[in-house]
């Protein structure tokens, strides 16, 4: 039975799963949960997994959640090429110590962003720059100075000449503020360059393919806001704690 992969592409780590995946050639079964419609709250959903959050993997018998755990689980499994997650301790290391940096030093500057510029207006029905949104674009910007002076700093790759786990996690989460209208990154020659360095090595069309969804937020929304009216209602109950 071919590995399944649960998850949503509008999440950045399941994104990172998904581009791992594919651009390794590992074969999979993608098990769609649409985090909009509340589908991870599912009781089917929450027999795979209590903790009611994407990307899960099931390898048989054996389920596995946390996108970080589930992309070395992969590494070691189907023996990708080195550069993933290096054999090299100091390089491992390294990988390391990105991956556990970013959890608290990227993702939630990253999500807010994508939250008060991408979601908050639109459901709230008050288009325009909050002082709240001002701020989380203030303290992403400090996380993404701190991402370049501390990981990447002048090196082709975090992990040095070659595309890493750290890499493609840090550039999920990089492009998720632009499905708010906001680059992270627009400013600096060196961090555009990387990511074109990324985008390059994880292969555009593949690039392209998973990041449309966050990148089309908005046109998600209109959508919804359309067909399933009621949906979005559950969104904003969801975002302001009773719709207020």
């Amino acid at each position: 039975m071919a590995l399944q992969y649960y998850g949503d592409l509008n999440s950045q780590p399941c994104r990172s799963v998904y581009i791992f995946l594919k651009k390794n050639n590992i074969p999979f079964e993608f098990k769609e949960v649409r985090l909009f419609m509340g589908e991870q709250y599912s009781e089917q959903f929450q027999k795979l997994n209590p903790l009611r959050k994407v990307p899960v993997i099931k390898d048989g018998d054996f389920v596995l959640s946390e996108s970080v755990s589930i992309l070395k689980y992969l590494a070691g499994k189907y023996q990708t090429p080195d550069h993933w997650y290096p054999g090299d301790l100091q390089r491992r290391a390294r990988v390391n110590e990105y991956l556990d940096w970013q959890h608290s030093g990227l993702r939630p500057q990253a999500s807010r962003v994508f939250l008060l510029k991408g979601m908050v207006p639109f459901i709230s029905g008050s288009p325009g720059p909050s002082a709240g949104a001002m701020e989380a674009v203030e303290e992403l910007t400090q996380s993404v100075e701190k991402f370049h002076q501390k990981f990447l700093q002048d090196k082709p790759y975090v992990a040095g000449a070659d595309i890493s786990l750290a890499d493609l996690v840090a550039i999920v989460e990089l492009m998720q503020p632009l499905g708010g209208g906001h680059d992270p990154l627009d400013g600096s020659a060196p961090l555009t360059a990387w990511r074109e360095r990324v985008k390059k090595a994880i292969g555009r069309e593949l690039f392209d393919e998973v990041h449309g969804p966050v990148l089309n937020t908005q046109q998600s929304l209109e959508s919804i806001s359309q067909k399933q009216p009621e949906l979005l209602d559950a969104m904003k109950k969801m975002l302001f704690k009773g719709g207020k």
